[in-house]
């Protein structure tokens, strides 16, 4: 087992989950973790709490343009907001790069018409840190432009699994493009966040946003940082990716 890699709680059942068929989601076990992380400052990421989590599938990737686009032609929704930039790589001359400019209203029904769902908060986070226990990224502690997307050293999006995946085999699960999340956004949830699968807070006027992007600093790569953009929102370094409950 490689040093530092210490899932907490595992609660594996095979037999029990849903087999899912899908190549591109993987199984991310049961387990719990510290989310957040305690800090001299005052911020939304604190307290550090433990948080148990059910077991579910994740897409390796972020919802890429060529997917998005069926969905779009086969329920009629509209395109995204920067269709045909080839700044921000969005449309089908850039099929595997992800999906930018859809607000958390078009991830949701993305997510529904393949039958799926987007990750909570706490899901989300789990999952990224691939194992991990307490480390700032989903590789360690130390930023690493050789493994994310981030701070505009490349310059723009990149393709869908450019760089190595964690250790739950995510790719891109930090950096490249934001991800939404179903959460509503509180600045002050982690105070009474429950210890089971929370959900965030029942309502808001912003959806927490998780990973950072390409344009971002190593601060929004790290796996406890939040953000919150308003629902309907749209941004070009704003993307999602889908889970499934395993049971």
């Amino acid at each position: 087992m490689k040093k530092g890699f210490l899932l907490l709680t595992i609660l594996i059942c095979i037999s029990g989950y849903s087999q899912v068929t899908d190549p591109d989601m993987v199984l991310i076990p049961a387990g719990e973790f510290n989310m957040g992380k305690n800090t001299t400052n005052p911020t939304d990421w604190q307290p550090e709490h433990k948080v148990h989590v059910d077991a579910f599938y994740m897409d390796k990737y972020e919802v890429t343009n060529k997917q998005y686009y069926d969905f779009c032609v086969k329920t009629k929704h509209i395109l995204p907001e920067f269709w045909g930039s080839a700044q921000f790589k969005s449309g089908l001359d850039c099929p595997d790069y992800p999906v930018v400019g859809v607000s958390s209203y078009d991830a949701e029904q993305y997510a529904r018409w393949v039958g799926k769902r987007l990750p909570t908060e706490a899901e989300w986070e789990y999952a990224s840190r691939g194992g991990l226990v307490n480390k700032n990224f989903p590789w360690g502690d130390q930023v690493d432009s050789a493994k994310v997307n981030y701070g505009k050293k490349f310059k723009g999006i990149l393709k869908v699994g450019s760089f190595q995946p964690n250790n739950f085999g995510l790719f891109d699960i930090t950096g490249n493009v934001w991800e939404w999340t179903s959460d509503f956004y509180g600045d002050d949830y982690y105070k009474t966040s429950p210890a089971e699968n929370p959900k965030g807070p029942q309502s808001g006027r912003f959806k927490v946003i998780r990973g950072g992007s390409w344009h971002s600093g190593a601060m929004c790569v790290q796996t406890y940082y939040r953000n919150g953009l308003p629902t309907s929102w749209v941004d070009f370094g704003v993307g999602f990716r889908c889970v499934k409950s395993a049971k």
